[in-house]
Order: C-alpha cells, then structure tokens, then sequence
C-alpha cells in the first residue's frame, strides 16, 4: 500500500488487518505516521524519488505482492496552483514510479487514489462519472493523468484498475487514526480553534444559497470500505465494467453549515472570518454514487454529523486537545 501511514491509508490498513489480509506499507512518513499502521511491515519511500523503482520492484517481489492501493500524492489545491511542475512531479511521477515496479514485477492489480477535482467547475448539480472532465487546478490534472495512464497500462500489459474518485474526505473510524493534517475544512478549524483564533471561510461570494462552496462530505470509514470492495471486486477476476466510480454521499453541504455543525458539536461559540476565495476552488462538487452502489455493492453510511462528531472525538483523544470549552 503506498501511502498507507496517511490519514485514508491507515483507515484501509486497519481494515483490511482486521480480516486477517497480509499488508506492506510503503509510505515517506512525510504526512503519515509509524504507529498508524500495526504490525504491517512498512518500508520507508519517497515513491517520487527515481531511485525508489528499483525498492519498489523489490519489496513487490520479495512480500509477494498481489495488488497495490496508491494513496501518496500531495493535494492542497491552492499550493498546485503556485507549484505546478513540482505537483506533476510528485504525483505524476510518483505513480509512474509504482506503475513500472508493478509492470516488471507482474503485480496487475492497482487500486488509485483519484479525484472529484478532475471534474473541474462541471455545469450540473450532481455529478456522473461520465460527464466531461476539465479539472481547474494542477492538482485535479495530475489525478485526470493518473486516470489515463492506468487505462494506457491496461492496454499495454493488462493491468486491472479501478479509480476511485474521492469527493471531500473528514472523520475518523478510531480516535488515534484522526486526520492529522489540518489540510481539510473540518481539522482546519479545529487547528484554528486550538490556536485560540478564528477560523477563516475562504469565499462567501459563490453562486450558492449562502455564498459558501458546497462539497459532498465523505466520511473515511466509508471511503476505506469502498476501497476493500474494489480491492474484492477487483480479486475475483471478473469483467470490469467500468474503472472508475464517485465515493461520495451525493448530498451537499456548504462551508457555513459545516462551520455551524462543528459549533454545535463542540459548544464553542466561535466566530469565523470571511476572505477572499482561494485559487483554483469550484462553487459546488456533488458526487452521484450509484454507480459505485450498483456494481461494488457499496453506499455510504454516516452523515455529515455523525462525520464530525467522530472528527472532534479524535481530535480530543490527540495531543492538541482544546480545554476550557466554555470559556471561549
């Protein structure tokens, strides 16, 4: 599993340990960590690196690999924008790195960590994956290649793959596997209330009832179930009929509702600043997940409450817990 001491990784890790599957962790510890991932073996890598092909062709070798889940890829939005070549060379040639070790090893089965961002500004309300894709950001373009060199490399020397298309990611399913980056809305304002400052809504001028993006909020227990039901369906051989599918709720949620159910959730009382937009970030992003539901037998469960709940209770559990509540 590259990337498998991250935040989604070490959701799908714990899974798939508690079925009793044997898992090898690939991972530069950059955003993951150590403890996260078990008793699974884990082989310290930056997967970008050139060097790392000849680790990684060896690890797959040596551990009797199977299939790969990739989850290493950097993915602030507004840092692609201002670092374009190094966000291709990252995510794109990190991947290009995993997929020659696969080729030479014969692994043919890969799992890829893709993007709702590959869907750009789509003029629809609820998104399919058919609809036509023109990512906005670098970011987003780097998960759109991804998504082509899988289906060039099926063609090439038959490998088996499946994208999944992550809409906006926040929970937890246990207290010490808490999003640990504050990258994404929900651990942002936590971060920021820890600090004892205002969290920051970053745009109140969209096209949306009350000004704010709206995102489909997934929670990460689900996402790591869609990821064991594609790593299954991918196992048992059958014909695929389709690559790439939506993990999301297909419900939308505005930034100022998450602000004001993290209120309620935590009972703090705190006030929010309203800047500008930040570059490269879409009005609305809805999944349609029926596909994902028909043909991997796979829906989300949790709503946005339950999601944050299980956020700030893991938040609490972690090392920059928030006291004094009620005097703030």
């Amino acid at each position: 599993m590259i990337g498998g001491a991250g935040y989604i990784g070490a959701h799908v890790v714990r899974l798939l340990q508690e079925r009793g599957d044997d898992v090898v962790v690939v991972d530069d510890l950059s955003y993951g960590k150590r403890e996260r991932v078990g008793d699974a073996k884990l082989v310290v890598l930056d997967v970008a690196e050139t060097a790392s092909r000849e680790k990684l062709l060896d690890t797959m070798v040596d551990e009797d690999v199977t299939a790969i889940i990739h989850f290493a890829a950097r993915k602030q939005v507004g840092e692609s924008v201002e670092r374009p070549a190094w966000y291709y060379q990252q995510n794109v040639g990190g991947l290009a790195n995993v997929m020659l070790a696969m080729e030479n090893a014969g692994v043919k089965q890969m799992i890829f960590s893709s993007s709702a961002a590959v869907y750009g500004m789509p003029p629809v309300e609820v998104v399919s994956e058919d609809i036509e894709k023109n990512p906005i950001n670098p970011y987003g373009e780097t998960k759109l290649i991804g998504e082509w060199m899988m289906a060039n490399c099926e063609k090439a020397w038959g490998l088996r793959w499946v994208g999944l298309r992550y809409f906006n990611v926040a929970g937890s399913g246990w207290d010490d596997l808490g999003d640990p980056a504050a990258l994404n809305l929900i651990p942002m304002v936590f971060d920021r209330l820890a600090r004892s400052e205002n969290p920051k809504i970053f745009g109140t001028d969209y096209p949306t009832p009350d000004g704010t993006c709206i995102r489909d909020y997934i929670d990460v227990l689900d996402l790591a179930r869609a990821h064991i039901a594609a790593l299954d369906k991918l196992a048992s051989g059958t014909e695929m009929a389709y690559h790439v599918y939506n993990v999301g709720t297909g419900q939308g949620t505005s930034v100022r509702e998450i602000v004001d159910t993290i209120r309620d959730v935590t009972g703090i009382p705190f006030e929010v600043d309203e800047v500008g937009r930040r570059a490269g970030d879409p009005p609305q992003l809805i999944g349609d997940a029926n596909r994902i539901h028909d043909d991997l037998d796979w829906r989300a469960e949790r709503g946005v409450r339950q999601t944050i709940e299980s956020a700030w209770s893991a938040w609490q559990a972690g090392p920059r817990r928030i006291k004094n509540i009620e005097n703030r």
